[in-house]
């Protein structure tokens, strides 16, 4: 089961857009309908009853699993509001959950929570998340990428644990993905069928709103499995750059002055022996690929003042400072993240996996801000326009805060170019 916000990029009209949500859910018999009953108070309220669509999927793997997933977006929801739900059909129906929509402006402060690289084994930060969930401290989840390790494992049987694992979050509040290398499978067949992002690229890339910011995902593995085609990589970056102009626009930007990016694979690397970095201290994501350096995304961010990239793929946590073409453009010496002249990274990919820990580089570069190889997850408070705050939240010590930091901006826009 799992929820996420209807489509809210700024290519649309999105006056109605935050009070969508699409509840997601599969089966293995043989559908007759897929229905979801909800209402304010579900024992004692008439139920408002939707129907919605479903799509059989066939695993990739040697044994051709099938099972059926259903799509139903409940709209024009009121915002502010707690609801109760259930989904399925006369066949059966699943157990009684509840969500909240946000209010309905941007004038409010979202918390959410991000990591990346959890899998079914080990997923230590788990637990802690669906607590953190239960108290009501999010308003959305994002996953950047790597899940279950991987879906597509024993012929898909992996991928249904892993979904049956996060309902205890996902069917609560939205659960935003992008995709990671662990999802590559029969070109990313369990990801695509099993997640339903925003707008219509395969949960691909999209882009949505929550509060102040204005989010955007994008998939890095379109610079790596060139075996699907170079066209994704040149559909995605031309769909980036009217996405992030229109963001940008001084209208725009007022209204959402934050935008926050998130993608798999980071542009900058701790230790040049990490995996993808081979001997440099940056992927392909930051220039592009070698021969077409055109579709690298560094400049395109900086042109269109993204203030925060969120990343994953490395199993630790990292904060740089702000930093672009490998020169760290810090507010001032005492206050660095106060206006700073360039985006900040963060890599956060530590929520736990079959794989484990990484370790860091006893030489690290000179960007390098703060970095810890505990498992745990980020958090995110969009305060206003003008202040975020960030908290690293470590679950091999019960829950401490290891980084904490505050990004405060007067003014946004393009850094140049």
């Amino acid at each position: 089961m799992t929820m996420k916000t209807a489509r809210s990029d700024p290519v649309q009209d999105e006056s109605n857009s935050l009070r969508d949500i699409t509840v997601t859910w599969s089966t293995r018999s043989s559908p007759n309908a897929s229905l979801v009953n909800y209402a304010r108070n579900y024992a004692k309220e008439k139920l408002i009853v939707v129907k919605g669509t479903w799509q059989r999927f066939v695993d990739g793997g040697h044994k051709a699993r099938q099972q059926y997933v259903h799509n139903v977006i409940l709209r024009d929801l009121e915002p502010d509001t707690r609801y109760e739900y259930s989904c399925g059909s006369e066949l059966g129906w699943s157990p009684v959950f509840s969500f909240k929509t946000p209010p309905a402006d941007e004038n409010w402060s979202p918390s959410l929570a991000i990591f990346g690289d959890m899998g079914n084994e080990n997923a230590q930060s788990l637990g802690r998340l669906q607590q953190d969930t239960e108290r009501g401290m999010y308003d959305a989840i994002i996953h950047v990428g790597d899940f279950a390790y991987d879906m597509d494992t024993d012929n898909a049987a992996v991928g249904d644990a892993f979904m049956r694992q996060i309902e205890t979050v996902s069917a609560y509040v939205p659960y935003m993905v992008c995709p990671g290398n662990h999802e590559e499978k029969y070109n990313f067949s369990n990801y695509r069928a099993r997640f339903n992002m925003p707008g219509e690229t395969d949960s691909l890339w999209y882009s949505f709103d929550l509060g102040p910011v204005h989010f955007v995902s994008f998939s890095t593995e379109v610079y790596y499995f060139l075996n699907y085609g170079v066209k994704l990589l040149t559909k995605q970056f031309d769909w980036l750059e009217r996405d992030l102009a229109q963001a940008n626009l001084p209208e725009n930007r007022a209204k959402r002055p934050w935008i926050i990016t998130y993608g798999h694979r980071p542009m900058y690397c701790s230790d040049e022996k990490e995996y993808d970095c081979d001997g440099k201290l940056e992927t392909y994501i930051r220039q592009g690929l070698p021969l077409i350096k055109w579709f690298g995304l560094e400049d395109l961010f900086y042109k269109h003042g993204v203030d925060v990239e969120i990343f994953a793929h490395e199993h630790f946590y990292t904060r740089l400072w702000p930093i672009y073409d490998f020169k760290v453009h810090n507010g001032s010496v005492q206050q660095p993240y106060t206006n700073p002249k360039a985006p900040i990274h963060i890599i956060t990919g530590s929520a736990g996996c079959k794989e484990e820990r990484e370790p860091f580089s006893n030489d690290l570069p000179a960007w390098n801000a703060f970095h810890s190889n505990d498992y745990g997850y980020t958090r995110l408070k969009a305060h206003n326009g003008t202040h975020l705050h960030f908290e690293q939240v470590s679950d091999d010590k019960d829950g401490d805060i290891v980084d904490s930091f505050w990004v405060i901006k007067d003014n946004h826009g393009s850094y140049g170019l």
